[in-house]
């Protein structure tokens, strides 16, 4: 049918869209799409060699106008330009600092590696997938990809709310399967032979906190003095403790680490004894510092930023209140005392900073070294190896078998959500015995009165 043409000398309301054959042999559209941010029109142009296809592409941009998805005016950035930017000027002032290292080493490692040059409104669900595919064979974990997803719908979502694109394309894109490890929390006797083999360490306490209490373990290194309430046995959690990442503070960050930039080692390297010194990795691929690094700040003479810092907890609801058992109580008095012994015998070289847990002189614990010593502590106790983690998981699950109503296990753990207990807590083999000495009872009992 053809299209319906406007009497002669007549014009067209403010707004309507156009099309005409230009002096170039070329059909062209013109459709309003909005108000640009200056105030003035915002008109779209398409072109095309038919006046049928013209029509077609003025109509597709009358109905996103219509539905509400609209794309900025201007040229579509790459995916690269988005992800840059969105890391560094959208997510890094409003996220956590753990979160922001995951999602820059989301962006840089993988993302932008991978699908960077891309178009950002040409990208499709395909090309994610396929690079998780690829993550995988080459051996990253499914963990790690499913972390790559989780960035790129963050910073996809944002783009789409910005009117950067019109439909966000990780909607649709398939995840990877990554399977739950299956956590076994301690059992009774084992964590009576951790407490044993901790309280025989200069801070072992703060271990048994850990088992007993489940406290994050920024949470228990970040315990100071002060925030403990000794006429009522209580302590506010109010602060962790965090390494967090040194940061170049030279002009030059390259040249300033040149000296710990590091070179792919040969395939039959005999350099290193141990293998996982050797700058490979396990399936013999070289894995040196990339030609721009600009890694190296520890070493840098003008860092800032990192080493050991105090931060808020993870969230609001981690600002919280334990009433310490009378136990864990006359085990921190007894720790303070050990402790005043210890101001005393270092003399000038105590840095008081009111640590409850600190090294012998009086500086705060690394979470690496309580980590080694968590695995240590489990060896002495004869104990299967565990994360220190774990320790969380047993907390929560002995408040299950405790029958400690829910509103209170949330409060105690530090949860937003209650339905964090589906991770934490767990069935185990004591519980589904006693589940079966119950259905005995029930079923076959001779006793019962038929009731």
């Amino acid at each position: 049918m053809p299209r319906k043409r406007r009497p002669e000398g007549t014009r067209a309301p403010n707004g309507a869209s156009s099309i005409y054959l230009g002096k170039d042999g070329y059909w062209h559209g013109r459709v309003t799409m909005g108000v640009r941010d200056d105030g003035k029109p915002d008109r779209r142009h398409v072109q095309g060699k038919t006046e049928t296809e013209v029509i077609d592409k003025v109509r597709e941009l009358e109905n996103d106008r219509k539905s509400g998805k609209v794309r900025k005016p201007g040229h579509a950035w790459t995916v690269e330009k988005w992800l840059t930017h969105w890391v560094e000027n959208i997510a890094a002032p409003s996220v956590r600092y753990k979160t922001l290292q995951g999602y820059r080493t989301a962006v840089y490692k993988h993302l932008i590696p991978g699908i960077g040059a891309h178009r950002i409104d040409r990208i499709e669900p395909e090309h994610f997938e396929k690079l998780y595919a690829k993550m995988q064979e080459s051996g990253a974990k499914a963990g790690t990809a499913h972390q790559v997803h989780r960035t790129a719908r963050a910073a996809f979502n944002e783009a789409f709310r910005r009117r950067h694109v019109t439909e966000s394309p990780v909607r649709f894109v398939k995840a990877p399967k990554v399977e739950e490890e299956e956590v076994e929390p301690f059992a009774p006797k084992e964590a009576q032979q951790i407490i044993t083999a901790a309280l025989d360490r200069r801070n072992g306490v703060r271990f048994v906190i850990a088992l007993a209490l489940g406290c994050r373990q920024g949470e228990a290194l970040g315990f100071k003095w002060e925030r403990l309430d000794r006429e009522n046995r209580l302590y506010r959690v109010r602060r962790a403790l965090q390494r967090q990442a040194w940061q170049h503070g030279c002009d030059d960050p390259h040249s300033c680490g040149a000296r710990f930039h590091r070179e792919a080692c040969p395939e039959n390297c005999t350099r290193h004894r141990n293998r996982k010194n050797c700058i490979r990795d396990e399936k013999g691929r070289a894995r040196p510092c990339p030609p721009n690094c600009t890694r190296h700040a520890s070493s840098c003479p003008k860092r800032h930023g990192g080493g050991l810092r105090e931060v808020d907890v993870k969230s609001k609801a981690g600002r919280r209140r334990f009433v310490l058992p009378d136990e864990i109580f006359e085990l921190l008095m007894r720790h303070e005392e050990a402790q005043q012994r210890e101001r005393v015998h270092a003399g000038t070289e105590w840095q008081e900073g009111g640590w409850i847990f600190t090294q012998p002189n009086g500086r705060p614990i690394d979470p690496r070294r309580d980590w080694g010593e968590w695995k240590e502590i489990l060896a002495e106790a004869g104990v299967r190896d565990a994360r220190l983690h774990d320790a969380r998981h047993t907390a929560a699950t002995v408040l299950m078998l405790l029958r400690v109503p829910d509103r209170a296990v949330q409060d105690h753990m530090g949860w937003s959500s209650i339905r964090m207990k589906e991770r934490y807590m767990h069935v185990t083999e004591g519980l589904r015995r006693e589940i079966a000495d119950q259905l005995n009872g029930y079923f076959w009992n001779p006793n019962r009165d038929g009731k």
